[in-house]
């Protein structure tokens, strides 16, 4: 395999705004390396070559006529292939979306554009970002690039094997349960899910509207913290949008965690965690008392409780949400005599079995009879978990567990085993059930190897000390290492 590019997101668009190094150059370079070794991974769907060489081209004009084309300028990017993307293909993975091209771009997507940054295409996922494994997808499944016999995680893990590959430096995903860090700990790179409405969903195509939320992807915690800087902030296209500006993160990174109260959280140390898993986070714990912070064990017990009401929760919104693909408006149509046979049969060849699993899950809870016994109560404890993480926050600052219960698992291993597979996210549902933001940092790896990824938690808008934290650990890492944080 040849020289993959090693520069940080930062680094490059300083060296695209100095004029010291070209957009173009830097695109050609991370599109070599995708079609060197992205049929081994399959991070991408579409790669949006012509369209990547051509912004690039315009950054460069911007640069030689004196303009600053943005803070990420000329830095690729990789967008999960649920992003809203103007003209570009946005399947989801899913056959029912196949060949539909978005009259309209994401929030995000614009928002990345107009810092400079260049999206370089679109990444495989689990179909409608159901999944934790990347082996829902209607085209393939995604390889991990540190071992391509086992899984890079879901449902983002064609943005997080791509950017562990070194294919682009930046990527986006999607996180309902954990689709971003979980992958992001399984690939070796930081993830990050920030609070609810801290960043917009507009064009985001819905899987769990209260749950799903866009975040950054990259090599090391201080290019995820300018992603999120640039794809933050209010959007009155988005009614859950949070009114107010995109957080400063990366002024802070370095204030360190002297006197910050960190717990960590015992419920998700215990049974069903690796011993190898585990025995990383208790050193992360170490090393951010090292650094000053006053560590301690914490209590939330409503998380043992996150898994069975994420479950009922989101397959009902996705039942809602997944009803207007119905062979009439976009995307696929398998002809019939009737508009309901019609309607039937798109449906029926569109989907893959894990979305009609949780389509008729959803539609099941949410059904007459069933509504209070499963849906209702699964609210009730939702509401549970957001107190018991408040009541957690009153005594600590940050809170501290595993990103996933092991280290990557083989392809095909958990396949057959819907719920075996649901259990990837016991440790990651809880943020996205309360809202709070959560980030996966790398944090040495385990017994087989393969990268183990520590999760810092905050309360809601407390990106600023999560990050903190995070850089904190990765500091940590790279000392024991002797070098600085892989990319």
């Amino acid at each position: 395999m040849g020289e993959r590019p090693n520069l940080a997101a930062t680094e490059i668009a300083a060296a695209v705004r100095a004029g010291e190094r070209r957009a173009a150059d830097v695109v050609d370079e991370h599109l070599a390396v995708i079609r060197e070794r992205d049929g081994e991974i399959h991070a991408f769907l579409t790669l949006m070559d012509e369209h990547a060489r051509s912004a690039a081209e315009g950054i460069d004009r911007r640069v030689a006529a004196g303009e600053d084309p943005g803070p990420l300028a000329g830095v690729p990017v990789a967008l999960k292939d649920n992003l809203c993307t103007r003209g570009v293909p946005t399947t989801c993975s899913s056959r029912i979306l196949e060949h539909w091209r978005p009259p309209y771009d994401a929030t995000v997507v614009s928002r990345l554009v107009a810092a400079g940054a260049v999206p370089i295409g679109k990444t495989n996922l689990d179909e409608f970002a159901m999944g934790s494994s990347t082996e829902n997808s209607a085209f393939g499944p995604t390889r991990n690039p540190h071992d391509t016999g086992r899984v890079p995680g879901g449902s983002s893990g064609g943005s997080a094997a791509a950017v562990a590959a070194g294919f682009a430096p930046l990527g986006l995903g999607s996180d309902t349960g954990g689709s971003i860090r979980q992958p992001a700990g399984l690939c070796g790179v930081v993830g990050v899910k920030p609070t609810y409405g801290m960043v917009s969903r507009y064009g985001l195509v819905a899987f769990a509207s209260s749950l799903d939320q866009i975040g950054p992807l990259a090599p090391t915690v201080a290019d995820a913290a300018a992603l999120l800087e640039v794809i933050a902030g209010h959007d009155p296209l988005d009614s859950t949008s949070i009114p107010g500006p995109a957080p400063a993160l990366r002024a802070s990174l370095d204030q360190g965690v002297d006197g910050l109260r960190v717990g960590v959280i015992t419920e998700l140390l215990g049974e069903g965690i690796a011993p190898d898993v585990r025995a990383r986070v208790e050193a992360a714990a170490d090393a951010l008392a090292a650094a000053g912070a006053k560590v301690e064990e914490a209590s939330v017990p409503a998380v043992g409780f996150g898994l069975s009401a994420y479950y009922l929760i989101a397959p009902a919104e996705a039942s809602s949400n997944l009803a207007r693909y119905d062979g009439v408006r976009y995307g696929l149509r398998v002809e019939a005599p009737t508009t309901g046979a019609m309607n039937v049969a798109t449906r029926t060849a569109g989907f893959g079995p894990e979305v009609k699993r949780r389509i008729m899950m959803g539609s099941f809870v949410l059904s007459s009879g069933y509504y209070d016994a499963y849906y209702g109560k699964a609210q009730k404890v939702r509401t549970l978990i957001i107190r018991d993480f408040a009541a957690a926050y009153e005594t600590f600052d940050l809170l501290v567990c595993p990103t996933t219960p092991t280290t990557a698992f083989p392809l095909g291993a958990k396949v057959s085993d819907p719920l075996a597979m649901y259990l990837s996210d016991v440790c990651t549902i809880p943020s996205n059930l309360s809202g709070d933001p959560a980030i996966s940092v790398p944090f040495g790896r385990g017994d087989d190897g393969l990268p183990v990824g520590v999760q810092v938690l905050a309360p809601a808008l407390g990106e600023a000390p999560m990050f903190r934290a995070a850089a904190v650990l990765e500091h940590a890492m790279a000392g024991a290492a002797g070098e600085g944080p892989s990319r």
